[in-house]
Formats: C-alpha cells, structure tokens, sequence
C-alpha cells in the first residue's frame, strides 16, 4: 500500500493531488531563467533541472523495478495556473491525469498531467488511452516533441519536509499539454 504525501496549506493537510487542483490553492510558479538562481536544496536541483525523460531517469534509479500507478483521470476544468500556461479559456474542460511514479515500491514522483480536448486530436488521440504507460516514454519518443522552460514551485508537506515540483509545456505536432511533476521526498533515499 502506498502511503500519501500530504500538503499543509495554511488552514489544512490536503494529499498532493488535492492540493494541486483546487482552485483555492495558490501554488507559485517561477520560471527556471537562470539555472543559478534556483533556491533549491543541491540534492534537488539535478532533478529540477534534468530536462530529458524522467522515466528514463527512474528506470534506470530502480533497476527496472518502476511502475506508473494511475490516480486518476478525467474530465474538467484546469486551474487558473494550469489553463494560463496553456493558453486556454476560463471553462474549457481537459483530460486531467494523475499518477505516482513508483520505484521499489515506494512513490518517487506525483505528476499531473493536463491535456486539452484540441490536443488529442490526430495521432495524439492514444495520450487519451495510456492507462498505466508512462506518458514520458511517449513524450519522449515522439520527433516533434518541444519543451518551453521549466518553471519550479516549493509545496511544504505536513510532515515538515519540502516537496519540489516543475512544470512544463509540451507541445507535439503544435499541440500543448502540460505536466507537473512533484519529487516526493523518498526518491532521496534511493540514491
């Protein structure tokens, strides 16, 4: 069994995914410019700012002992945050997915992931039916993939650790998606 992160957000402990996607949550992002002004701890810093495949990366951290667990995935309106950084309008609705990233059995990494119903037209159809395959691994693969900068944000868990996250913008064949994803503070323990 998986145990939950948890944010504390001033007034209450919310898991990570709740925290992400409510609207009263105000989750500062900052645009990752320049690499030497990131306030992260250095153990985190490698991971903020790895800009290939995350999947990759943990795959090989587990010696193949990975899974993607999927928390969950439908239909409804992004955050003001998320709908800004792709450009949508206040009630256009996305597949929201969210997933742990697991190694050892441990989760590594929450990632939420927004795609908008314009972008899984086409070949990009099959994002919408990737059930436990890691999203990353396709991203990745994928010959007209583009990243925009990576943007970074500090979550405090209620267990008094820090949680560091990035996002950023996908774009395949011209068509965004976003992706946020937060190192949960166990993946330090495997290194």
């Amino acid at each position: 069994m998986i145990e939950w992160q948890h944010i504390f957000t001033g007034s209450q402990i919310v898991p990570i995914p709740a925290a992400l996607s409510q609207k009263q949550f105000n989750t500062r992002w900052q645009a990752l410019c320049r690499p030497s002004q990131l306030q992260a701890p250095l153990q985190w810093r490698d991971w903020l700012l790895d800009r290939g495949s995350l999947t990759r990366r943990l795959v090989q951290l587990s010696n193949s002992n990975f899974r993607v667990e999927v928390l969950g995935q439908h239909w409804a309106i992004p955050t003001a945050s998320e709908r800004k950084a792709l450009g949508m309008r206040c009630r256009q609705k996305a597949l929201i997915r969210e997933v742990q990233l697991i190694g050892h059995d441990q989760a590594w990494v929450y990632a939420r992931s927004i795609l908008p119903a314009a972008t899984l037209t086409g070949r990009q159809r099959q994002l919408a039916l990737l059930g436990s395959r890691s999203l990353g691994t396709m991203l990745f693969s994928e010959p007209t993939m583009q990243r925009s900068p990576l943007q970074i944000s500090q979550l405090h868990l209620h267990t008094g650790e820090t949680a560091w996250a990035r996002r950023s913008v996908f774009n395949l064949a011209g068509k965004p998606l976003l992706v946020c994803e937060v190192f949960l503070p166990a993946l330090l323990q495997v290194e």
